[in-house]
């Protein structure tokens, strides 16, 4: 599947704060057409503000990766235990966004790399990972299932937009990514 020339939004200095990446993972149902993308739920674990979240897999850029897309395939390997360099095809690269660390304020860069799917499911989690969830892309891209989460804030409580598949909820920068994709990805159309 061919992708239109993207032009995503990069962070200016990007290269002088932290880094890390994630993999947005697409699949093709065989013989129907659908595409499913994959997310992780994270798994539960004291202190951490994204406990059990819905997430795409990825992590901190180290030393040694050769850059932020060998980042997200390092850690979509070690969370998940599928290879995107044996069975994964680069799609493309969507716009940074930025966050800060779990308990600090310094801002992170996180960039997602889009990859189509063509192994076997073999999952081999990791102790981040409590479960590999794929969720269908018509699901994923349908206004009824588009809600907002309570979260609540120093001043008071806000309402974040969300989607909404079985029990699970995905918001924050996992939807601002999942907006993205849907927007500019030829399988989710």
């Amino acid at each position: 599947m061919n992708w239109p020339a993207l032009r995503p939004h990069k962070i200016p200095f990007r290269q002088r704060l932290s880094r890390a990446s994630v993999a947005l993972i697409q699949r093709r149902l065989p013989g129907s057409g659908r595409s499913e993308l994959l997310f992780i739920q994270r798994a539960q674990r004291e202190g951490d503000p994204w406990s059990g979240d819905m997430a795409f897999p990825g992590g901190r850029m180290q030393p040694d990766d050769a850059g932020p897309r060998a980042t997200a395939e390092r850690e979509t390997l070690e969370e998940t235990g599928l290879n995107l360099l044996r069975y994964g095809r680069f799609q493309a690269r969507l716009s940074d966004l930025i966050t800060r660390h779990h308990s600090r304020w310094r801002p992170m860069v996180v960039t997602p790399y889009v990859y189509e799917w063509h192994g076997p499911e073999e999952p081999l989690l990791n102790h981040e990972v409590q479960r590999l969830v794929w969720i269908p892309l018509e699901h994923l891209a349908a206004p009824e299932h588009q809600s907002r989460r309570p979260f609540r804030t120093p001043v008071g409580t806000v309402g974040l937009p969300c989607c909404r598949y079985q029990d699970y909820c995905i918001w924050g920068l996992s939807y601002s990514m999942l907006q993205e994709l849907l927007a500019r990805d030829p399988l989710s159309r």
